[in-house]
């Protein structure tokens, strides 16, 4: 990214700092680029032990895998690090500590340790039918008589063993249970069936018992189908029948024996379940245990592990093919496969060091190995890209140390901004846990990447480069017979061998010096180099004291340019930079700005934690399992119920509006079903300021003739709950009365919106901040403000078309966010640095001349890292899901931005290429004597240089 332009000149000049700062500048240009030149050097001169250490070191911490360990705690995870719902659930836990009750506690005050929990459905008819209701006693005689042991313990546990005691010390059980077993002893008996109420109850010991929360989709046998309260005593107002029916099994979980034991259980408690559910079709089986959201939540893991692989070879595959090219010789395709096997030693080298410091996983970590992919990608087709515009009769140590002084800056500065991002999203600011270990772990493992691509590829480039000058063939390795022996080989194996060996040893020997001859060393002339100011700027030919922006000067062969390039070169770059296709593109840029702005406006929070775990798992189906609950919405004493409910919560109610619509139309609010469901459908919802509330009743059509019945629903249930949460906590401030508000689901609420957001934030923050700092010191100013735009319109469209594309703002869709920043630079960074380090010609030609040097490297990056991304979408996980979709957004709207939008941008806005006056000093040539030792054999010029 880093990298600096000439003076500029004309109407920019007065953008130009003043001639001490620039000299400055210039210093520490320079230095920087010998810096990475004598490194360059020095690895080219050690490319075994660069080539082997890292191996090595990725080979021993590899073996501390025996100390890997999984995340425990999800809600530490998922949930904001410091809210006031937790001191709260801390306090409502030391009040009804549920492990230690001698009663039953109906409602979860809080998370109740360790428990196993199932909604049992009928596929048909009601639960409390004799026939389901004989086969759900069965099943809780086998869960009662269900037994586990642990490997440290000799013991068989079961549920008696395991179970919480009330103050008779029996197990506490569902008081829904011991109704059904009075009713199935009667039927047994021939005797009198105990009627059931909803939702308090009576049982045979005269106990009052609440089943509120233990039946769903109640229809009672009053009038008109209603559900009547306790206090009904006639025996035709019990419950008729029941959609679903939950039972949830308490268990003991004190000293780490126990705790083991009850972990085991509930494994057996979902397999049980899974086994019956196999038996009895008839009924659906819903399960859910303490453990349960943990589970699933790194279940995506083991589902992602082969589409990780398959992800790798796809990768490896296309990054083989970009890597290659007709000629044999210069073609590249192991240094394809040796950039992932550079990203995979890091990465292996990056989760020895997590073992060895205690670190757990979780499944937010599958996002770390496409970040280090797209920045390790971008620096190995940078670096070879640099390596083909270095002069081939140059030594392989100096065509190295150029590659090195042309790339590493830029690749240094990208990797700058990856660590800036994630090292403050990974600082104490951040309120959310998963957010903060995966940026600590993803910016350890791109500062290793970093490293093993300076040491590990750089070496692996010396030795392909001396298979080059060997005249090898790029892939088998083998030497490439000369033209007077291929002639005669077949037409497949000079396809095959084909290379420019006759075209080089022409242009390439000395005078005299044939085929087979004995190598010799000359004296050559004396030549000289031009040192460019510019940072960011690669010459063309090594030794052209004026760059033009011509890219044959740095291919001298084009023909044999690999396909990429030549399509960008003869097709793309022509058409892109066209008169009549920028309207084109410019309007494409507004379409692209208004549907992320349509997007932006729309962006919903994601707090709910089953939104992060694999599908068609436990978690996932019970709390999507929707029981249809309808409502005797005609009856008056349920209108007053509900309209009490709601009381001083701000709201838009459809049954508020249509009660005021009856009530002003003088017609009572208390009506028989038919007329008060015929009024609402064919008058009230056809009214145009009533029509939205369609969205809001769901009608169940009934038989031929009768009248359908309908229910309420609720489409953001997760802002509905953070709304009642802000509501209760300010009736709480304001009341006489001192009350303490908490749910389970209120930890993942409170401040979520600021927890989850706050990292993004702060890493936007600290790239401008970098960005500016860098534009005062090292980078050209425009360079600085056009990567700052680039930066903030990729990161604008991704956060709108996610929302499209149905995402929610959480940790998963964040940390893609943040990690977006680090991509965008590493794709657009050095094309505007290309660009910018042009002087002379169109801004057309060095728009063109960009897109060839480095919009092809970022091409293939992108072309790598989105052929990465297809298997992961196959995935069955909503984590995974959303990493594919972000990141798939992120490669689309950073190509877009690198490919069309920028490159049709600059050709009309500044930086100018207007050719100012020299400026003194600049442009001076240093005489360099060379000798010269020319082997005919192998291309080696060696130089022993004096300035």
């Amino acid at each position: 990214m880093l990298g600096g332009a000439r003076g500029f000149s004309g109407r920019w000049e007065s953008l130009e700092p003043r001639p001490r700062a620039r000299m400055l500048r210039q210093v520490l240009h320079a230095g920087l680029r010998t810096s990475f030149h004598a490194l360059g050097r020095f690895v080219a001169s050690h490319p075994v032990f660069f080539a082997s250490a890292p191996v090595l070191l990725s080979i021993l911490l590899g073996a501390s895998f025996s100390r890997y360990r999984v995340e425990e705690d999800v809600e530490s995870l998922l949930a904001p690090k410091h809210s006031l719902a937790k001191i709260e659930g801390n306090l409502v836990e030391s009040l009804f500590p549920v492990n230690r009750s001698k009663h039953a506690l109906y409602s979860d005050l809080q998370t109740p340790g360790r428990y196993g929990r199932v909604i049992i459905t009928a596929r048909k008819g009601s639960v409390l039918d004799p026939v389901h209701l004989d086969t759900i006693l069965t099943l809780h005689s086998q869960i009662y008589q269900m037994q586990v042991t642990v490997p440290t313990s000799a013991f068989n546990y079961s549920f008696s063993y395991l179970c919480l005691h009330d103050e008779k010390n029996a197990c506490i059980i569902d008081d829904i249970i011991r109704a059904m077993e009075e009713i199935q002893s009667a039927r047994s008996t021939n005797g009198s069936v105990p009627v059931l109420h909803y939702p308090i109850t009576q049982l045979a010991d005269g106990r009052q018992a609440y089943i509120g929360h233990q039946l769903g989709g109640v229809q009672g046998w009053g009038p008109g189908g209603s559900v009547h309260g306790p206090r009904a005593g006639a025996r035709g107002e019990g419950v008729r029948s029941a959609r679903a029916l939950q039972l949830t099994y308490y268990l003991q979980a004190r000293g780490d024996l126990m705790d083991r034991v009850a972990s085991q259980w509930e494994k057996a408690f979902c397999a049980e379940l899974e086994n019956f559910a196999a038996l009895h079709p008839k009924l659906g089986l819903y399960p859910s245990t303490s453990s349960s959201l943990k589970m699933d939540f790194q279940f995506s893991s083991v589902l992602a592990r082969r589409p990780l692989l398959a992800s790798l070879g796809l990768c490896g595959v296309l990054a083989v093919l970009c890597c290659s090219m007709r000629d044999c010789v210069r073609s590249k395709p192991w240094l394809g496969l040796l950039a992932l096997l550079s990203v995979t030693l890091s990465g292996l080298t990056a989760a020895g060091i997590l073992n060895l410091t205690g670190a757990t996983y979780n499944s937010t970590y599958l996002g770390i190995p496409f970040v280090m992919l797209g920045h390790g990608l971008f620096g190995s087709f940078e670096m070879l890209s640099s390596w083909r515009r270095t002069r081939e009769d140059q030594h392989v140590k100096e065509r190295v140390a150029g590659v090195f002084e042309d790339v590493m800056l830029r690749f240094s500065g990208s990797t700058l901004i990856h660590l800036m991002t994630l090292g403050l999203a990974a600082s104490p600011l951040t309120n959310m846990e998963a957010v903060r270990l995966f940026c600590r772990t993803a910016a350890l493992a791109v500062t290793i990447s970093y490293i093993y691509m300076l040491s590990f590829y750089g070496s692996c480039l010396v030795f392909t480069g001396y298979l080059e000058t060997g005249y090898r063939h790029g892939c088998f390795c083998r030497r490439v017979p000369k033209p007077d022996r291929l002639d005669s080989k077949p037409a497949w194996y000079r396809c095959l061998m084909y290379t420019r060996y006759q075209e080089e040893t022409q242009n390439h020997q000395p005078p005299g010096v044939g085929h087979g001859s004995v190598p010799i060393t000359n004296l050559t002339h004396t030549h000289t180099t031009h040192h460019p100011a510019a940072l960011g700027h690669s010459c063309p030919a090594a030794n052209s004291t004026h760059p033009q922006p011509h890219s044959s000067g740095g291919d001298p062969h084009p023909q044999d340019s690999h396909l990429l390039l030549g399509c960008v070169r003869h097709c793309f770059g022509d058409w892109i930079t066209n008169t009549y296709v920028k309207p084109f593109v410019v309007l494409l840029y507004l379409v692209y700005i208004s549907f992320g702005l349509m997007g932006f406006l729309q962006v919903t929070q994601g707090s709910d934690p089953s939104a992060l775990v694999a599908m068609d798992t436990a978690t996932v189906l019970y709390t999507r399992f929707y029981i249809y609950e309808s409502a005797p919405y005609w009856n008056d004493s349920v209108q007053q119920d509900l309209l009490e409910y709601s009381k001083g919560f701000q709201r838009i109610s459809w049954l508020e509006a249509y009660l005021n619509y009856l009530s002003d139309r003088n017609q009572s609010t208390s009506q028989p079903r038919e007329n008060f469901t015929r009024t609402l459908r064919q008058a009230f919802l056809r009214e145009p300021q009533f029509a939205h509330f369609a969205d809001d009743i769901i009608f169940a059509e009934r038989g031929q003739g009768e009248e359908p019945e309908f229910g309420g629903t609720t489409e953001n249930k997760r802002e509905e709950m953070s709304v009642l949460l802000d509501t209760l906590r300010r009736l709480s401030l304001t009341s006489r009365v001192r009350f303490l508000i908490f749910n389970p689901s209120f930890v993942y609420l409170d401040r979520y919106a600021a927890a989850v957001s706050s990292p993004l934030r702060h890493s936007l923050l600290a790239v401008l901040f970098l960005l500016g700092l860098s534009s005062l010191a090292i980078v050209e100013p425009l360079v600085s403000v056009w990567l700052g735009l680039t930066l903030l319109s990729v990161q604008f469209g991704v956060l709108g078309f996610m929302t499209l594309w149905g995402v929610e703002l959480d940790c998963m869709s964040v940390l893609c966010l943040i990690s977006a920043l680090g991509h965008s630079a590493d794709c657009s960074g050095p094309l505007l640095c290309g660009f910018a380090s042009g002087r002379g010609d169109s801004r057309t030609r060095w728009v063109r001349v960009a897109l060839e040097r480095h919009g092809v490297p970022s091409l293939q990056t992108l072309l790598c890292y989105s052929v990465a991304l297809v298997p992961v979408g196959s995935v069955r996980s909503n984590l995974t899901h959303t990493l594919f979709r972000c990141l798939t957004l992120t490669a689309g709207c950073s190509a877009l931005h690198t490919l069309a939008f920028l490159p049709t941008l600059l050709t009309f806005l500044p930086p100018s290429k207007t050719r100012g006056p020299r400026q003194e000093g600049e442009g001076q040539r240093q005489a360099v004597e060379c000798v010269e030792m020319n082997d005919s054999n192998t291309r080696v010029v060696d130089q022993i240089t004096t300035v």
